[in-house]
Order: C-alpha cells, then structure tokens, then sequence
C-alpha cells in the first residue's frame, strides 16, 4: 500500500510562480477538474489519496512535491527556492509527521523536490534556479547516515530536474538530452521525448503504471512501444502553472 498526498488546486493559481513560461489564463474550475482526476489515476493504480484542503493564499501550493523528500527511514522538509513557496512546507510537515521523521533544510540553503530523483540509493539533485548548493549540501549531510548518495545535476532551460529526466520502469528514463546531460545514467536504458514535445519528460511511475500527461502523444507513443503501461491524464490548466504530473503528489510507502 502507498499513499499519497495531494492537495486541493489552490483557487488563486492564476497567481503561480512562473520562470520558464509566459503567463496564460488558468481556468480554475477545470484545473480542479482535471487534478481530481489525477487523483482517481492515483487510486487506481493502488495508492491511499490524502487530500490536504486547497490554501487560497498560496498559489502554487498544488505542487505539493516540491514541499518535502519522503524516504523509507525519514521526511526531510525543504525550503523552496521560492520565496512565496515557503509556507506551504508547514501544512505538509504536520501531515508527513504521523508517517516519518522529519528534518528540514535550513537557511540559506534553497531545495524543491522536483529537483529530486530518487534512483535506488541515489538522489540525484537538479542544480537549478529552485535548488541551490548548500541546500544540496544540507541534504547530502542529512541521509549520508542512512547509506543515500546524493548527485548534483546541471539543470539548463528548464524549471526542475523532474522537467527533464523521470524514471518510467525498472531500469529506464525517460530523458530530454537539451537539458540535462545524459552521461550520469549510462547504466539506465534512455528513452528521448520526441522532439516537438520537449516538456514530456515528466512523468510519474507508480507500481507498474505510468501516470503521464495526455499533452504529449508522440512522447507517450515511445513509452507504448517499449512495453510501458501508460495512464494518459489530461493536465492542460496545470502545465499552464509549470506543473507536471510528479509535482501533484507525495508518495510514500505505508508502513505495517
């Protein structure tokens, strides 16, 4: 059993911190829409949805991924780039603290968890506009007594790692080269997102599923050929707010 944690489309989203795109009206109502059913791929593909309340001051809070890193032994809180961001950490802190303990990146030190990807007992942590040294630093400290390598990755003309490279089975990626560079996963099967669709890198596996965004067709049609089991989810009003369908969720594994 897993659960994740999501959280309500906050209703001010029009309002959402933007680095890489231009500003587009969001359509509120389908933007909540389209998240409860992200939620319903969620549920189907075996996962406990904890619904944390929409905050109305807080644009971006709907990206809850970006709030915390949850690994089996502990929960380490970040401190987004952001600085509008910050105060969605508490809401998610008190909701992870019945699951994990919890540590928390400190001042000046900067880290998103979209930044973050998790492969077996390595993190690899996106060097971006989000994510700074020391928060990288903060977190090598925090899980080097847990037996966890932590990686710095240069991040060019994207918003997060997770923008770029995501793990869509076993041993594969899902990979766009022109913004990270692909030599650090040569043990891992690479799959590239087509050409005219170079935000499709995000993507969310859960189980043996593949949770994916419907804007994408060619991309999704790669992951089909390769045997991967895909759950299309249209997230137009979401993109629109730079998010992507990892950033709408905390999964972590129940524990007995």
């Amino acid at each position: 059993m897993h659960i994740a944690i999501t959280r309500e489309v906050s209703p001010a989203i029009g309002r959402c911190e933007l680095t890489h795109l231009d500003r587009r009206p969001i359509d509120v109502t389908l933007a909540q829409a389209q998240h409860r059913q992200y939620e319903e791929c969620l549920t189907a593909l075996g996962c406990r949805v904890e619904r944390l309340p929409a905050e109305p001051d807080l644009p971006d809070s709907v990206f809850v991924e970006d709030t915390a890193i949850v690994l089996d032994e502990l929960a380490v809180i970040t401190r987004p780039g952001a600085a509008s961001r910050r105060p969605e950490t508490a809401s998610v802190a008190r909701a992870l603290a019945s699951y994990r303990p919890l540590h928390h990146i400190q001042a000046p030190g900067t880290l998103d968890g979209g930044d973050v990807l998790r492969l077996g007992h390595t993190l690899f942590v996106g060097q971006s506009g989000r994510s700074n040294a020391v928060g990288i630093d903060q977190l090598r400290a925090l899980l080097r007594p847990w037996g966890y390598r932590v990686e710095a990755v240069p991040v060019t003309g994207c918003l997060h790692l997770k923008s770029a490279v995501a793990q869509v089975a076993p041993n594969t990626l899902l990979i766009n080269r022109d913004w990270v560079p692909d030599d650090l996963w040569a043990d891992w099967d690479l799959i590239d997102v087509d050409p005219a669709e170079p935000f499709a890198a995000n993507a969310l596996l859960v189980g043996d599923g593949v949770i994916y965004p419907a804007a994408y067709p060619a991309t999704r049609e790669r992951l089909r050929e390769r045997g991967i089991r895909v759950r299309p989810v249209d997230v137009s009003e979401l993109i629109k707010a730079a998010g992507g369908v990892t950033c709408c969720s905390l999964i972590l594994a129940a524990r007995p």
